[in-house]
């Protein structure tokens, strides 16, 4: 049931997204970093998911909103922001059962003009992938001269989900694709980051 419920709500939401896929992003400074994109993002999907069961991206807006206020996380959520590597970790476990875990990213594209902001998110169910039913890998360019970014299809990939997870990079730029198998086991290739786009197909 819990399975149903994720991905209907995956479904739902990305058809809402659909309709409306560009955000702005306020920020103070010379230039934005992986918190205004993420706050820039998920303020937009509590704003814009109405149609939608918020459980799954609320909690995230939850989260980055009380790092914003210096505040502790809830128990069971994790909440990890690398700044200087353009980097966002969350993690919710529910009872050790069940797990949401997501990423936030970005990169410098090679023209100085862009910049290329990536959310990714996995579940899992008794600690192994729960291979696709609410994994989900969207991207958005940045236009420095507007503030705005726009969602786009895979950069130089084509998207899977029932068998595959993805990987941002904390470090480095280039994402990992893990290919699951019947029985759990993981194959992964690596697509390297060119400035515009990513090798792979």
């Amino acid at each position: 049931m819990k399975r149903i419920t994720f991905t209907l709500l995956f479904v739902c939401c990305t058809l809402a997204l659909a309709a409306q896929d560009v955000i702005r992003v306020n920020y103070k400074g010379a230039k934005p970093t992986i918190t205004d994109f993420a706050w820039a993002y998920l303020s937009w999907l509590d704003r814009e998911s109405e149609e939608c069961d918020r459980e799954g991206f609320a909690s995230q807006y939850h989260a980055m909103e009380r790092y914003r206020k210096g505040q502790p996380q809830n128990e069971y959520t994790t909440f990890t922001v690398d700044e200087k590597n353009g980097y966002i970790l969350y993690e919710r476990d529910y009872n050790g059962e069940y797990m949401i875990r997501t990423e936030m990213c970005y990169w410098n594209e090679a023209d100085g003009k862009h910049k290329l902001f990536a959310y990714n998110s996995c579940c899992y169910e008794d600690g192994k992938v729960s291979h696709g039913q609410f994994d989900g890998i969207e991207f958005y360019r940045y236009d420095n001269a507007t503030k705005k970014m726009t969602m786009i299809e895979a950069p130089g990939f084509e998207t899977e989900f029932y068998d595959t997870s993805y990987t941002l990079p904390r470090v480095g730029k280039d994402i990992i694709v893990n290919k699951w198998d019947d029985n759990g086991r993981k194959r992964q290739k690596t697509l390297k980051w060119n400035g515009r786009r990513f090798s792979g197909k």
